[in-house]
This record gives C-alpha cells, structure tokens and sequence, in this order.
C-alpha cells in the first residue's frame, strides 16, 4: 500500500516521540467501521466467531510469519473490534524463527507466564524491522482483501466503505503488572460484553477501552 500522508497519520492515537519499532509489548484495539458486529456473537459469556472471526484469527498469527521481529501474544476476536498483545522484538530473523510454538493464547488463554522466556517489557532502545504501524496495517490490509472476496463468493455481509476504522488504539505495556491486568481483561472481554463501550454501533470514532476496564492504564 502506498504511504499517504494525509490518511496514514490519523491510522493510530500515538505517543508523540515514540518510536513504535523498538522492541516491547503493545496493547492495541482496532474496530469494526461503525462498529458492526461482523465477526460473530456473544453466547453464555463466550466469543463465538463466525467464518469472518475465525478468517481475521488467521491473519493474526499469519504476522509471525511476515515479521520476524514480532511474536503474537494475548488475543481476542470480538463481534466488532479485535484486541491483542503483539511483541516487537531486537531478534534476528533466524533466531525469530528457531521457536515452534506462538506466544499467544486464545481468548481462554491464560494471564500469567506460561514457562517461556519474559517478554521486554517497555523500551530498550533497539530496535529490528517492521514498526508496529507496519504491523498493523499490513494486518489491516490483508483481513479487508479476505474479506471483501468472500462477500462476493461466500455473501458476507458488507462494510460500509472500509472493513476497519482508519485509528487504532495502542498502549505500551511497561511491566509484569501491566501485562497481566491487560491479560486479564482480553481473557475476561466476552463475559463483560454487555458492559463494553465498543458494543454500541454509534458510527463514531473508536474509542479507547474504557479506563474502568482496565484498571491502572
């Protein structure tokens, strides 16, 4: 995709002076355009995903592959936004690459360390590859192509001009504290849904999780 200076720079609510391809976790929250719940429904306090959920599940994991430099981590699908921790990493590719399994979990994944090594947490002032707005909008990118071809060959419902919202919500997570209370909220994201300001199909502007929610951020 062609940069555009006038579309690219409202993509993400940024930390001014922050350069987002050092190495750390990051919180980030993008949203259904308008908010419209495409990607499955809330049952029993359960994400259930439709094909459109399990499609953009898919592409998540698919990042690995494409960046080297970045590890999936905590993640959930929702009706109409998408929530996950992605690592950016110093590794070289092939030492990206040596590991066999992701670092991420499912929406019933758990919060604390699963036995591998600690993720940096913050900055450490280096930095390898892609930016996490490269990231995000490669991602972007390719879950809108998927799914405007199965809107023509599986009759998926259509957006209204564009899959996803042109902002992002990201927050970099500074410690274990951080990372586990923003765990715990993904994990506990369908069983509070009732509760979510991202439900409402408002049209407007996504929002940031609510301050409530995530309680410290």
């Amino acid at each position: 995709m062609t940069y555009n200076p006038k579309i690219h720079h409202r993509r993400s609510i940024r930390l001014k002076g922050y350069d987002y391809a050092q190495s750390g976790l990051y919180f980030v929250t993008i949203c259904v355009q308008n908010r419209a719940c495409l990607f499955g429904e809330i049952a029993d306090n359960e994400m259930i995903m439709n094909d459109a959920g399990r499609m953009i599940e898919k592409w998540y994991f698919e990042l690995e592959n494409k960046y080297p430099n970045m590890k999936c981590h905590e993640y959930i699908i929702m009706p109409n936004h998408f929530h996950c921790i992605i690592e950016i990493t110093n590794a070289h590719a092939s030492d990206a690459h040596a590991s066999d399994a992701h670092a991420g979990t499912s929406l019933r994944g758990r919060a604390e360390n699963d036995g591998r090594a600690e993720p940096s947490y913050g900055s450490n002032n280096k930095k390898y590859g892609a930016s996490l707005f490269d990231i995000m909008d490669w991602f972007k990118t390719m879950t809108t192509n998927e799914y405007i071809r199965d809107v023509k060959n599986k009759n998926w419902p259509r957006f209204d001009k564009r899959l996803w919202q042109l902002r992002y919500w990201d927050h970099i997570i500074r410690n274990q504290n951080d990372h586990t209370r923003i765990s715990n909220y993904i994990i506990n994201n369908p069983a509070n849904w009732d509760g979510d300001k991202l439900k409402n199909n408002s049209g407007k502007i996504n929002r940031k999780p609510s301050e409530r929610q995530i309680q410290g951020i």
